[in-house]
């Protein structure tokens, strides 16, 4: 029994891990930074517990993988002109 428990809690884990938005990463474009202006940075922008993208994008941070939501928008398809040329 405790083997069968053991595989389920593994199993949940597994599932609800992948379910887990991946963290996103930050560069400054053309300009140096240090590790330590990051993490600073980090620390300042993040309120209860979550990270304000615009603080961040406000010191001048890009993100290098968005989020799933900004995905692009969808191209349109034409119809065909069934009617002919004349």
């Amino acid at each position: 029994m405790r083997i069968a428990g053991l595989l389920i809690g593994l199993g949940l884990s597994l599932v609800l891990g992948g379910c887990a938005e991946p963290e996103r990463e930050w560069m400054k474009v053309n300009q140096p930074y240090t590790v330590e202006e990051f993490r600073r940075d980090i620390k300042e922008c993040t309120r209860k517990g979550a990270l304000d993208e615009d603080c961040m994008k406000g010191r001048g941070w890009v993100s290098v993988a968005p989020p799933k939501a900004e995905k692009a928008p969808e191209p349109t398809v034409r119809q065909p002109n069934t009617r002919g040329r004349y």
